[in-house]
Order: C-alpha cells, then sequence, then structure tokens
C-alpha cells in the first residue's frame, strides 16, 4: 500500500516504532522542545516574479461540496502571515488511530518534526496579477492532504497561475472535514442566543479519516470508485472557480479574511490544467477523460493501478508523465504507454536520483539520514529535483495552453535533456505488455 502513495502512514509508522524505546522516548521529548535540529530545514520559496498568497475555500458546508487551498498572485504585504503546514492535528490523528499508535506520542513525534513548518505563501493576501491567470487544478496523492504540495503549488503561482489544491473526500486523504448542522439538543448545550448565532454558531465539523482496506478486500474496486469521485472533485473545483470568476455570490463555509470579490474575471478558464502527484496522477487522467476544460495534464509519479483500461482511447489532451527514478515498475509504465498517440503529445521524463516522495514537500523537511531512512529523500538534491520538475511542468504548460511567456527556454527539459534527467523511463518495458 505505501509503496503508492501512502507515504504519510509509512513514515508515521516507522518513526513510532523507533520511539518505542524508552530512552528514545526521553531523547525525542527532549528534543521536542526547541525542535533545533530542524531550524536548516523548510519547503523552499517561490521563485517566480510574483509574491505567493494562499487562502482556503470551501463551497457547501456538506461531504457533497468543494474544499481546496487556492494559490495565486498577491500583493506584496508586511501584515500577512504565513500559513502552519499542517493545518491542524485531526490530519495527523486519523493515521495515529489507523496504525493503532497512541495519539500523545504520534503527536509529539509530529510537532518535533514538522510543526514548526510554515508554507511559502503569505495567507489571505491580497490578489494582485497583471493579466488574467491560467488555471491549475491540483491532486494530492494517498494518505496526503491540501497542503503537503505548497512547494509545488506557489511556484506555479509565483509564475502567474491559479492554482486550486483540492482535498478529497473519497477517504483517500489522511483526513478531511465537513460541516454539519447542530441538532437542537446541541445548540441548546452551547447556550447561544439564537438571535446573536451566526452560521458558523450553527455548524459542527466531521472528519473524515482514511479509509483502510478490510481483510480480503479486493482493492481495485475501491480505488477505482475513490479515483472516479476525485476526478469529479477536480472538475466542481473549476466549477467553483467558474463561478468566482463570473462575479456570482458564492459563501465561502471558512469564513476567511480573503475577499474574493477581487477575483472577478481574473482567470483565464481558457487555459486550464490538470496537475497531480501519485493517485493525483491517475486522477489527473480521469479527469482529462470526463472533462475537455482541462486542455492539458501533468501527472507526477503516477500511480496508474486505479484506472480503467478503456479510458486510455478516451483521452485526447496532452500529457506530461514526470517519473521518480525508484518508483516506477513495468507494469505501471505499461499502462502509461497505453496512452502513446501519433497526433497527441504524451512525454515522459524520469528525474534521476530520486524516490516516490521527492514530489511532496515532506523532503524538505526532514534531514539527510532520517530522509533516507524514511524514502523521503533521494541521492538528488530535493530542491534540485523539484525545481526540474517545476520547469519541466511549466514548459509544457505554455507549449499547451499557448502562455505568452518565457517557460520555453526549459523545453529541453522536456525531452529529458539534462544530465540528471533520463528520457522516457529508466525501466525496461517489453513492447508485449504495452
Amino acid at each position: 500500500m505505501f509503496s503508492h502513495g501512502g507515504f504519510v502512514q509509512l513514515l508515521v509508522k516507522r518513526i513510532y516504532e523507533w520511539a518505542r524505546t524508552d530512552q528514545r522516548r526521553y531523547t525525542l521529548g527532549f528534543l521536542t522542545m526547541g525542535n533545533a535540529c530542524s531550524n536548516h530545514l523548510g519547503i523552499p520559496p517561490a521563485k517566480g516574479p510574483y509574491a505567493v498568497g494562499c487562502t482556503d475555500f470551501m463551497m457547501d458546508h456538506t461531504a457533497q461540496g468543494s474544499f481546496f487551498r487556492l494559490y495565486y498572485p498577491c500583493q506584496e504585504t508586511e501584515k500577512a502571515e504565513k500559513p502552519d503546514w499542517v493545518p491542524c492535528k485531526e490530519y495527523f490523528n486519523g493515521l495515529a488511530d489507523f496504525m493503532k499508535i497512541n495519539r500523545t506520542l504520534s503527536e509529539k513525534i509530529f510537532n518535533y518534526l514538522f510543526g514548526s513548518f510554515k508554507i511559502p505563501a503569505y495567507l489571505d493576501a491580497p490578489f494582485k496579477s497583471n493579466g488574467k491567470c491560467p488555471v491549475v487544478i491540483f491532486s494530492h496523492g494517498l494518505g496526503a492532504f491540501r497542503t503537503l504540495y505548497s512547494a509545488i503549488c506557489a511556484e506555479l503561482a509565483s509564475r502567474g497561475f491559479i492554482v486550486a489544491s483540492v482535498e478529497h473526500r473519497d477517504q483517500s486523504a489522511s483526513a478531511t472535514y465537513y460541516f454539519r448542522e447542530k441538532t437542537e439538543s446541541e445548540m441548546a448545550n452551547d447556550n447561544v442566543p439564537k438571535t446573536s448565532a451566526s452560521a458558523q454558531d450553527s455548524m459542527i465539523r466531521e472528519w473524515i479519516y482514511y479509509r483502510v482496506l478490510q481483510h480480503g478486500e479486493s482493492e481495485f474496486p475501491l480505488r477505482n470508485k475513490q479515483v472516479k469521485q476525485r476526478a469529479d472533485e477536480c472538475i466542481l473545483a473549476l466549477d467553483r472557480l467558474t463561478q468566482i470568476n463570473s462575479g456570482r455570490p458564492v459563501q465561502n463555509v471558512l469564513q476567511t479574511k480573503f475577499d474574493c470579490t477581487t477575483l472577478e474575471n481574473s482567470m483565464d478558464l481558457c487555459r486550464i490544467a490538470a496537475m497531480g502527484h501519485s493517485f493525483g496522477g491517475a486522477t489527473v487522467v480521469e479527469a482529462l477523460c470526463k472533462e475537455v476544460k482541462f486542455k492539458c495534464g501533468v501527472a507526477l509519479d503516477a500511480w496508474m493501478f486505479p484506472l480503467d483500461d478503456e479510458i486510455f482511447a478516451r483521452v485526447k489532451q496532452p500529457i506530461f508523465f514526470i517519473n521518480s527514478e525508484k518508483f516506477q515498475w513495468a507494469g505501471n509504465i505499461s499502462r502509461m504507454k497505453k496512452l502513446d498517440s501519433a497526433s497527441i503529445q504524451r512525454k515522459m521524463i524520469t528525474i534521476r536520483g530520486t524516490v516516490h516522495q521527492s514530489f511532496p514537500d515532506f523532503t524538505f523537511l526532514t534531514g539527510n539520514w532520517i530522509g533516507k531512512l524514511m524514502k523521503l529523500k533521494g541521492e538528488i538534491d530535493p530542491e534540485i529535483a523539484i525545481d526540474l520538475s517545476n520547469k519541466a511542468t511549466l514548459a509544457f504548460l505554455q507549449r499547451h495552453l499557448g502562455l505568452e511567456a518565457n517557460f520555453n527556454q526549459w523545453d529541453p527539459l522536456i525531452d529529458g535533456q539534462d544530465e540528471n534527467l533520463i528520457p522516457g523511463t529508466n525501466v525496461t518495458v517489453l513492447q508485449s505488455a504495452i
């Protein structure tokens, strides 16, 4: 399970086992007081010309609504703060319960390793752009959630994109939430006068945790159902952005300080792409099949298992597969190659020295020894790897969204022309398997 995207679960399990002895528990407790070992670590800042803002949107409070983090070009401001990388402890409580790990100890572990990190974007900063922004809908991997790919999403925003990082509610996220209306008895217990109660006062947060495969359960039916829901959630996020762009009134259940009316007529809805990692890579393919408004897709180390074979021939848009060197195998690559086309550009490159977790932010937040122990780091410098991935992505998006930008300076990366890239794949695939 962990090999195809459940990297968070594997991380918790291994660190927990390491921390179980009394001596190590004492050492961990001592280190959590200052988190001194992680001062040199952090998510790298975006390199583009725009400052980056971010905010959360939850439109429709129910589980069927849309929930995503939005990254966008923003005005530079001294007042805005950078949000916590992990929004709240519930995102890891789900993992602790799933692994039958003590929540108190797991919370200490995560506070030590990740508690002090911030996302490289300004929370609720005012939107600012010199023109209409192309749009990217981003889909996270198995066991992840909306904030874990901030290095990628912030970089795209710094280059002029508006990026919606969807938090999936198909039970593939480690945790997510929605709101339900309080019952009359719950309202009565709160002692809030009806005349003064706000919409938020009448709601209660409900958590959706990761869905574990049951003993003897076949995996494909579950993952296939999930990938279809995930694609629908990406399309719903695009619909919500279209609504915001049109200037129609929207209600953000989260009641953030961000003024969404400033996004009116800000998006170029003729230039939309889908992007995702691992399970999110499969979601990209499914979303392209379902929605022609997505003009192209970028799949980072895609896990192709959840997809029906029949959809490959129905995908008509260009796709760019950017793979790690250590994750892929012949069966998975052969499914990617079923998308090869003589008339539609399908590209593939592999980044040398990378592992599956070279794409999420975890790779920047652990030192070398623990990063390699947990397989969160490969042999390559993680900043070099993500920079190659981001630049190749930008070049591909310019080519297939028809952007007027300078991203074509990185066109050679699309064909794997760099000492740290392999054109195509490092995996041997028999032609008979395709």
